[in-house]
């Protein structure tokens, strides 16, 4: 998803302060000893046992997803400054341990942190992530762990990709040395790590963006998700059996992009990433929008039906499991549209084995700027706790 921009939201009323979620965290657990420092959380992660399993069977074991979006995704057109200037620059808050334990708790088991990479890399032609850079994300990787979480990691808002015959060679070569570097520093963490390779990777500012590609398009897609599934898989560690996820042109949920996705070979650890903000006028759109969702309406539910049998037949029945990576609807001061929504979308979802992760941006209010936001990170309290209600009512 791409950036929103923050909307004041003075007018939402939030009861529980940062300090207050911090105390609490205290005292859920007072009798506890202090938690462990973060270079021993690393080194207990960095020597996990790697069990032996398939993706199909690791995704089974995932229930429902929350994606930090607007954080370690932002770019601010500046190169390898202080780490939490991009992380709050969007708009959002230092992630903490007690916000991503708020999550868990609610009933989340899988975490999403996109991440943009580009204005963290040496300008000498080696791509060298920044250190400081990678120490955070490392951070925030291990307070999902922590709480017993899948982690996804990807590569996010990577300007400088362009899937085209033009640009192929430097974009492999750029591909390869950042998986390199993150593949190395995860290298001994087990299978509750999942690569992601790239996020929605098209073409820029052209009629193929959105609408499901052109051949050339799917042809480099396909070329780039083999290029991060090879240099992962010869990185060393557990990352010969690390499930991976490889999106289809720009993650579009379209029968044109499934139809042309290839999945590599003989590998049975790789997951199709599809993002899927649907019916769009409900979901996403600024023009042409609806606040009306109905799941007693066929003509509401209709697209997301469809979408399921979609991605069964094009890859849940050839053995390659799915993870609906984005989804979402946006707040139109609609809670109860919203709640029939997410129950109903999950709901679907989970016939299929398919988990869904809500995409958060932070973003509550507002007419534009793409508000998702559910989640006071801040607070570690529930915005719109109907919303997160319904999604976990979803799949029972």
């Amino acid at each position: 998803m791409k950036k929103g921009l923050r909307t004041l939201a003075a007018a939402l009323a939030v009861s529980v302060t940062l300090t207050a979620c911090r105390q609490g965290a205290a005292d859920d657990s007072s009798t506890a000893a202090e938690p462990p420092a973060a270079e021993e959380k690393t080194s207990q992660h960095v020597n996990a046992e790697m069990r032996d399993i398939s993706a199909s069977d690791l995704v089974k074991e995932m229930k429902i997803g929350f994606c930090l979006g607007n954080t370690m995704d932002s770019t601010i057109g500046k190169m390898n400054a202080d780490p939490f200037e991009y992380e709050t620059g969007w708009g959002n808050e230092k992630t903490t341990p007690e916000a991503v334990k708020g999550i868990a708790d609610a009933g989340f088991n899988v975490f999403r942190i996109p991440v943009s990479w580009g204005e963290h890399l040496s300008d000498d032609g080696k791509y060298t992530i920044d250190k400081a850079w990678m120490d955070r994300v490392n951070e925030i990787v291990d307070y999902a762990i922590d709480q017993g979480m899948f982690v996804i990691l990807n590569t996010h808002h990577e300007e400088w990709l362009f899937p085209d015959a033009a640009h192929f060679e430097s974009n492999r070569d750029e591909l390869i040395k950042i998986w390199e570097q993150i593949a190395e520093r995860f290298a001994g963490y087990n299978e509750k790590l999942i690569f992601e390779g790239l996020n929605e990777p098209r073409k820029r500012g052209t009629v193929y963006e959105w609408n499901g590609g052109d051949d050339e398009g799917h042809e480099y897609v396909n070329k780039l998700n083999a290029v991060f599934v090879d240099t992962v898989r010869k990185s060393g560690g557990n990352n010969s059996k690390r499930c991976l996820m490889i999106p289809t042109y720009a993650a579009n949920a379209s029968e044109k992009a499934f139809a042309a996705m290839e999945i590599p070979e003989n590998d049975d650890r790789i997951i199709v990433s599809v993002h899927a903000y649907i019916p769009y006028p409900f979901a996403l759109a600024d023009n042409s929008s609806t606040d009306y969702w109905s799941s007693s309406d066929t003509s509401c539910t209709a697209e997301i039906d469809n979408l399921m049998a979609a991605l069964k037949m094009y890859f849940l029945d050839r053995n390659t499991p799915v993870i609906l990576g984005e989804m979402g609807c946006v707040n139109r001061n609609n809670t109860e549209n919203r709640a029939d929504w997410a129950r109903y979308y999950i709901s679907k979802a989970r016939e299929y084995g398919i988990p869904c992760l809500w995409w958060d941006n932070g973003l509550y209010l507002g007419t534009s700027g793409e508000p998702f936001g559910i989640y006071s990170r801040s607070s570690c309290s529930w915005i719109f706790s109907d919303v997160r209600d319904a999604l976990i009512a979803g799949l029972e």
